[in-house]
């Protein structure tokens, strides 16, 4: 009898997560997915603020779908597609206008009914582009997930760990971006302040290898642009990183503005500060937003294509902004080769 009662306790207490879990739907591409172009400003007026950058285009992207839009990383896969993913656990696989590419696909990462923001609240992605391996980071949780697209287009989860070295990092202030180098090792960069004393200084944390193996992280400090979040990094070929930052500037009606800079990832030592160097400025003067998303292509040319996609909030006074950016690498700070603790003057305008 006894074992019957604690049988019964045990299937009582597994009940609810038997009903509450639902499988992911199957990823739709049975949606409107429609990009409008913004006019942008002439090349005179944008070249003060975004320096060695060229604004090639600017869109306004809608999606017939209720949970559309939220998206706080972009990853390009390669293949001419991007990958937005949303703060709600969604994702958006489509091809820019002028491309050749697959059909737009809108899935949902995870579904589970009792979940919310603090268990979906995807803010970085980094992939693998030899494997087509991605890594999310998720604020809330202050967590990395590991992840691959199955052969029907579902985003699987494969691994999953919240590390030691981030369990700081608060509840809406974690880790909003991360980057895998192509040395193998990951660099994490958190959105709060952390040091009340300077407004430019961000905690972070670079791991040797994959964060959702048991591998211990180095903590350092990244030092960027005064008052500016950091919300996405990339790597460039060449192996310098870009990291993108914004900051509300305004509240009704909501505007944005952003910086891009840059940092030589050699540059990293555990416990000691990373300089970078800002090299744009994305002025609430511009067709901006709420800019979380960054990914970085090669071109034939030798530019570089640098997407830029905003977080709407899902809020009737804000947009799904997309910027497609080139510039030469050239053209670009060599921050390496310069003393240490010494950062670089921007030669782009002061505005916000």
């Amino acid at each position: 009898m006894r074992r019957v009662l604690a049988l019964v306790i045990v299937i009582i207490g597994l009940t609810p997560g038997l009903w509450w879990v639902v499988p992911a739907p199957p990823p739709s591409t049975d949606f409107d997915l429609r990009f409008e172009e913004v006019a942008k400003p002439s090349p005179e007026a944008l070249a003060p603020h975004l320096g060695p950058f060229r604004l090639e285009h600017v869109w306004s992207l809608e999606g017939g779908h209720s949970r559309f839009g939220g998206f706080s990383a972009l990853i390009a896969m390669g293949d001419g597609q991007l990958v937005a993913f949303s703060d709600s656990g969604n994702i958006l696989r489509f091809t820019p206008p002028g491309r050749r590419g697959g059909p737009s696909m809108f899935a949902e990462v995870y579904r589970e009914v009792k979940s919310d923001k603090r268990e979906r609240d995807i803010e970085g992605a980094t992939v693998d582009p030899e494997t087509g391996t991605i890594w999310t980071s998720q604020e809330f949780a202050n967590s990395v997930v590991r992840h691959r697209f199955g052969k029907d287009d579902r985003l699987i989860q494969q691994a999953h760990r919240a590390p030691p070295g981030m369990k700081d990092w608060g509840t809406n202030s974690g880790p909003e971006s991360i980057a895998r180098l192509t040395d193998g090792s990951f660099v994490l960069l958190r959105e709060g302040f952390g040091y009340f004393s300077d407004a430019r200084r961000r905690p972070a944390i670079r791991f040797a290898s994959d964060p959702t193996g048991d591998v211990r992280g180095e903590r350092f400090t990244v030092v960027g642009p005064r008052e500016f979040s950091p919300t996405e990094a990339e790597q460039m070929p060449d192996g310098r990183v870009l990291v993108l930052y914004r900051r509300p500037v305004w509240v009704v009606p909501t505007r944005f503005a952003g910086r891009i800079a840059i940092g030589d990832p050699r540059g990293i030592e555990a416990g000691k500060d990373w300089q970078l160097t800002e090299v744009a400025k994305l002025t609430s003067t511009l067709p901006v937003d709420n800019f979380e998303g960054m990914a970085i292509e090669p071109r034939e040319d030798g530019r570089l294509t640098v997407w830029l996609i905003s977080d709407d909030n899902l809020a009737v006074m804000q947009r799904t902004l997309l910027w497609e950016l080139s510039v030469d690498p050239a053209d670009l700070p060599r921050t390496h080769e310069k003393a240490p603790g010494k950062p670089e003057r921007s030669s782009v305008s002061d505005k916000d």
